[in-house]
Formats: C-alpha cells, sequence, structure tokens
C-alpha cells in the first residue's frame, strides 16, 4: 500500500523501467462487488506481470454543501480485502493533503457544458471536482489504461472527452454496471437504504429496461414506457429521466441512444442508466 506521493512512484518505478504498463481503478473506498468488477476488468486489460493499481480516496472537491461527505461509508480494512482477492497489486490512498498539498487547488479542471446539465444541473461544480482529481490522479499514477464504471454515466463520458481533450494518453474503459439479483444497480449509497427503501429502489431498473424494451417506439415510447414504471412507486424521488445519444448529446431519431434517472429514495439519492436501440 501507498499512502504518499513518493510511496507510489517508488512502487511503480521498478515495474516501469521494464517497459511495464498500469492499470488503474480509481475508487472512492467502499468497494462492493462493482468495485471489485472494475479490479477484474482491469486485470484483464493488461499482461500478468503489470501493475493494477487501486485508488481509494474521498474526494472533497466533488461534494458539495450539504452532500454527503461526512458520513460517506468507509471500510477500509475491507477494501483491501477486496483489492488483494481480485489482483490489484497496489492500493493509492493518500490522504486530502497529500492530493491537495495547500488546500484546494486554484487550477481545475472545467468539465465544459456537458459538466452542467443532469447531474451537473443537480449538483454544480461535481464534475469539475471529479475531473480535477482523475486529472491528478492520472499525473500520479501515469496508468496506460484506467477503468470506470458506466453506471456512473455522465462521469466516464466526460473522463473520455477530457483525456481526448487534454491529450492524456490513457485508455479509458467503461465496465457495465453490476446489479443485484433484483436489478439494483450496485452503489456504495446502498448502504444507506433500509429494507423497504432498497425494494423501492428497484423501480429505477425496471423503468429503464422497460424503456429500453420499448425501444422500437421511438424516443416518446422509450420515455412513456419508463415514467409509467416509475409513476407507480411514490416512495421514489425524482430528479431527472432523461435520454439522450451515447455522447449525452440530444437523443438519434433512431440507433444507439442512452436511457438515464436520478432519484431519491429516502435521503438517499441514486442514478442509473442503460443503453437502448430506437428503431424509428
Amino acid at each position: 500500500m501507498a499512502t504518499t506521493r513518493a510511496e507510489l512512484a517508488s512502487a511503480l518505478s521498478p515495474g516501469r523501467s521494464g517497459g511495464g504498463r498500469v492499470a488503474l481503478v480509481p475508487t472512492m473506498g467502499a468497494l462492493h462487488e462493482g468495485h471489485a468488477a472494475l479490479v477484474d476488468t482491469a486485470r484483464r486489460s493488461v499482461r500478468p506481470e503489470d501493475a493494477v493499481v487501486v485508488s481509494i480516496f474521498v474526494n472533497p472537491m466533488q461534494f458539495g454543501a450539504g452532500e454527503d461527505l461526512d458520513r460517506y461509508p468507509r471500510t477500509f480494512e475491507a477494501d483491501l480485502e477486496v483489492c488483494a482477492a481480485h489482483g490489484a497489486d497496489l492500493v493509492f490512498a493518500p490522504s486530502v493533503e497529500e492530493v491537495y498539498p495547500g488546500g484546494e487547488p486554484q487550477v481545475t479542471v472545467d468539465p465544459g457544458p456537458l459538466g452542467t446539465v443532469l447531474e451537473g444541473a443537480t449538483r454544480p461544480g461535481h464534475y469539475r471536482g471529479v475531473l480535477t482529481v482523475v486529472a491528478k490522479l492520472f499525473g500520479l499514477v501515469r496508468p496506460d489504461v484506467a477503468v470506470f464504471g458506466q453506471k456512473d454515466y455522465q462521469q466516464l463520458v466526460l473522463v473520455r472527452r477530457m483525456v481526448a481533450d487534454l491529450c492524456m494518453g490513457v485508455e479509458v474503459v467503461g465496465a457495465e454496471t453490476v446489479r443485484a439479483g433484483d436489478g439494483l444497480a450496485l452503489s456504495s449509497r446502498n448502504a444507506y437504504l433500509d429494507p423497504a427503501q432498497s425494494r423501492a429502489a428497484t423501480v429505477l431498473s425496471r423503468a429503464l429496461r422497460a424503456g429500453a424494451e420499448a425501444g422500437g417506439a421511438g424516443s416518446e415510447g422509450a420515455l412513456a414506457a419508463a415514467r409509467s414504471v416509475l409513476e407507480g412507486e411514490p416512495e421514489i424521488g425524482l430528479d431527472y429521466l432523461a435520454l439522450t445519444s451515447p455522447e449525452l448529446s440530444e437523443p438519434p431519431a433512431q440507433g444507439e441512444a442512452r436511457l438515464l434517472v436520478a432519484a431519491r429514495v429516502g435521503s438517499t439519492r441514486l442514478i442509473d442508466n442503460v443503453a437502448l436501440d430506437l428503431r424509428r
């Protein structure tokens, strides 16, 4: 494990000097089977002799006022066990002071227009914090490959845009969303849900599945099918239901698209999304 920049550089230096590659899985900890799948994907993306690094850092810059920074689940010892069991070679777990020496940085990454819609509209400044810490991690770890989950789809799109626009030279891999048996997308925030709320939250994946299955009815039909499912669950406080292109621009008349949802279940805010094919 490395907790400082110096320890990280020392741990990666031998492999890198021998021409080895590095795969990075950035996380905020509270690891679950979804994160384990990201580590598995990273392990497969490089050779057995190459390094897989998992970063564990609860990034204060991506939490807004009134959000759950203080109560965000922290399960560090269990996280280390998950990383070891799934082939991670190194865990980088820096302090806030190590990542942000001197406090919040004056130079940050502007997510552009895409950072102001969907999650960005609800959480102003969120993606500025996300992209800034990801850029820092890329600079510190210098990965060849970085793996992100598709559940945080807007984040994935923005990271890919940052890498392309800033010529970072990192291959960004988007891993499929891992779901519980009832369809609920795995998330560290699921730990906040009581059993009744957890059951109610499954309406999100059911709505997305209904929308995807209605892709043959075009964009309006897909949205209507998803809305009809959501309206049947009074415990859900819908934030948005949106149909877009895979790049999160206006939805196409036909072809590949993305259906995204965000809602509150009690005091817990959850997001999910699914790919669909519009056929009209």
